[in-house]
């Protein structure tokens, strides 16, 4: 199969490489990038395959071409940078206001009949009140226990 993209570091580029692989507080993910850019630079001779590149470094075959292909396309500071989200994929359930209003019923008096709050009683209680639609026992659990509460 005929490559489309090609990597061919010059010697600032690999001294750049090189910079980033012994910094210690380099991710894994952009140490993979670097390792795949070296195997598969051919100014350093006849690269090896996309696929052997894959397993020495332990990686899909498709990581390898992307990485190759982002270099190709975007240059050296994309690859070697760590992406970011802005904004996480999923929204958290329990914001701010929510957990303390959690708190707040933790706090007060159990319902009639017991002696205690249990957090099953809790989630319940939250869904009931409508202080959000849906929650889980566990991160209700979670929410009491970011704040000493886990024993009510």
């Amino acid at each position: 199969m005929k490559r489309k993209y090609y990597v061919a570091l010059n010697p600032e580029e690999r001294k750049q490489v090189f910079a980033v692989l012994d910094s210690p507080d380099t991710s894994k993910t952009v140490r993979r990038r670097c390792n795949i850019l070296l195997l598969a630079d051919e100014n350093m001779g006849k690269p090896i395959s996309q696929e052997e590149i894959a397993a020495r470094c332990g990686v899909s075959d498709v990581t390898v071409y992307q990485t190759v292909k982002d270099y190709h396309m975007s240059g050296l500071t994309y690859i070697l940078r760590r992406r970011t989200h802005e904004e996480p994929p999923r929204k958290p359930i329990v914001t701010g206001e929510t957990e303390a209003r959690i708190i707040a019923l933790a706090c007060g008096a159990p319902p009639e009949g017991f002696s205690r709050w249990t957090v099953r009683l809790l989630t319940q209680r939250v869904v009931e009140l409508g202080i959000v639609p849906s929650i889980g026992r566990e991160t209700v659990r979670t929410a009491l226990k970011k704040h000493n509460l886990s024993h009510i």
